[in-house]
This record gives C-alpha cells, sequence and structure tokens, in this order.
C-alpha cells in the first residue's frame, strides 16, 4: 500500500483491510473482487491484484508462511529489488540495502549524484552508495532511520538541513544544490483523453460494468464509459429507454502518464432489461454498490448519487 501512496492515506485503509484479512491464508482464500472491494479508492490496483496473487504463492510453495530468503521474496508478485531489500533488513534484520524514493533523495544530495535516478546509470551509482554505506551491525535501524530521515528531513524542495545530523558531510548543503538535487525528471507531455461516464439509475439500482482484468481499472466495477457518439447505440443495444437524461459537468482524473476528462451522464431509465444485466454487467443498489470493488471517481458519483437519493 505504501507503493506509490503516502502513509497519512495508507492508514485507515490499512487498518481496514487486515481486520478483515489478518493473516495469508484468509487473503489467499478470498477473491480477487473481495481485495479488491477492500482497496477501492487506493488506485494502482495491480498492487492489490499482486498482493492478492502473493498470499496464494505463499500458502502453495511456503506453507502460508513469509519467506525469509531474498530469492523468493523477488519471486513474489509485485515486490522488486527495493521491496524485497526492505523487507530483508526490517523483519529478517538481513545485511541489504534499499533504494526507495526517500532514500535515493537521501543519497543523491549526500554523495552529490546528478542526474534523473530512474536513469539506470544514475540508478546504478546510487545503489553502489546504498550497498557501501551499509553497517556491519543494527541493519533494520539503520535503514528505517535512512527512510525516516528522507521523508523528515531531507525532503522535497525545501530540506531541512539545520537539524539534520547528516549535515557536516552533506555534498550538496556544502556546494549549494540542496534545490537541484536530485535532479528532477524531465519533463514529457501528460495526453489528456474524453470519455462519457454514463448513470444509468432505474430507481435505487445502477448499471455497472466489469473491466477486463487488465489495464486501467482492470477486474473493477465501472460505469458504462464510451464516446458521447455511442450513447445512442448502447441504449438501443440493450433495450434501455431514457425518461431523463442530465448531462453534468466534467471532471479530470489524473492517472501517471495520462488525464481522463470524465463527463458524467445521468440517464433515468424506465426499466431494467434482462440484456443489460448480461456479459459482465449488473444492476446494483446505489449502496451496495459503494461497497463493490470501485475506482475512486466512480465512488465520487455514486456518492453524490446517493446523497441526492436520501
Amino acid at each position: 500500500m505504501l507503493q506509490q501512496t503516502q502513509v497519512s492515506t495508507v492508514i485507515p485503509y490499512y487498518l481496514r483491510f487486515i481486520a478483515v484479512f489478518p493473516d495469508i491464508e484468509t487473503l489467499a482464500g478470498a477473491s480477487e473482487e473481495q481485495v479488491l472491494a477492500h482497496w477501492s479508492g487506493l488506485g494502482y490496483y495491480a498492487r492489490g491484484r499482486n498482493l492478492h496473487r502473493a498470499a496464494r504463492i505463499m500458502v502453495e510453495r511456503h506453507s502460508g508462511e513469509f519467506p525469509c530468503r531474498s530469492a523468493d521474496i523477488l519471486a513474489l508478485p509485485g515486490i522488486g529489488r527495493s521491496t524485497a531489500a526492505a523487507i530483508c533488513a526490517l523483519a529478517y534484520h538481513q545485511r541489504q540495502a534499499i533504494l526507495d524514493g526517500n532514500v535515493r533523495r537521501v543519497l543523491a544530495r549526500y554523495c552529490g549524484i546528478e542526474g534523473w535516478t530512474g536513469r539506470r546509470q544514475v540508478e546504478e551509482q546510487l545503489w553502489q552508495h546504498a550497498e557501501a554505506m551499509l553497517p556491519a551491525q543494527d541493519v533494520a535501524l539503520y535503514t528505517q532511520g535512512l527512510m525516516d530521515l528522507g521523508a523528515t528531513v531531507c525532503v522535497r524542495g525545501c530540506p531541512k538541513c539545520a537539524v539534520c545530523p547528516l549535515r557536516s558531510d552533506c555534498n550538496a548543503l556544502r556546494t549549494e544544490r540542496t534545490r537541484v538535487l536530485p535532479t528532477p525528471r524531465p519533463g514529457k507531455i501528460v495526453h489528456e483523453r474524453r470519455a462519457a461516464f454514463l448513470m444509468v439509475l432505474h430507481d435505487h439500482d445502477i448499471l455497472l460494468e466489469k473491466r477486463p482484468p487488465g489495464g486501467i481499472w482492470g477486474g473493477l466495477w465501472c460505469l458504462p464509459e464510451m464516446d458521447r457518439a455511442e450513447e445512442t447505440n448502447f441504449m438501443q443495444r440493450n433495450g434501455l429507454v431514457a425518461c431523463g437524461r442530465n448531462e453534468q459537468p466534467p471532471f479530470i482524473h489524473t492517472f501517471t502518464h495520462f488525464r481522463l476528462q470524465i463527463t458524467p451522464v445521468l440517464l433515468r431509465v424506465a426499466g431494467k432489461p434482462l440484456l443489460a444485466g448480461e456479459q459482465g454487467s449488473q444492476w446494483a443498489d446505489l449502496r451496495a454498490a459503494l461497497q463493490m470493488a470501485i475506482p475512486a471517481p466512480v465512488r465520487r458519483l455514486l456518492l453524490g448519487l446517493a446523497h441526492e437519493s436520501t
């Protein structure tokens, strides 16, 4: 959960998640939809699917126990070199170096390493320094301290150098480069897409479609999404007759590589034909739909509809 999400956001999700899935076997025995329903709102849903797959692998190969060998940890879905090393260092006190986002920033400044840290050559330099600086003992304390230093002191923008325990040896501070190191990521063009989200409503029931397993929001329940030109064909194809249409103001939902401009279209329909409930679609009560595995913008829209209906 902490990969690509801030701690303050994660805590309530984490507490709810472990209350429902308190151990590896319970998580492995759950359906993917149950797992994604409790991940809903955190984004980057591949992480939830990887966590679920990893639990099943641990039950199948490791008797339901989390492995302690680095090679076995790396073999689990969604775990890379730094995460595996962090687990080894923090959980098993093994002497392994990590390189998460906070540590990259600390090392880039402390060692005076220029270049975007996502570049392969720069990343390799950082790994070399991370491994060379590992202490002989108390690796767990050192690793936690290094991460906390980056999260609370050696922060982005304006680092708190006056209280930093490494200030006397910091290359960036000595050369007055704390504002320019680490080197920012090269600018990239953020593309924008547009789509209409159809809120097909019959009384308090909403029509949802399950997305394919791969891609954006894979495996989640969503509102029918389409270009505006496809709306009429969609209604006719599914035998839906609108008795009211309200196009709402568009809003932006941002992904890593693009922005999606969503235009919500509320369509109140006269009935619920069976055709619209087949092939990965289903009618769901608004309150029940909010408990399903749905992405954040869909939750936002359904909450608005639920509020209006009370």
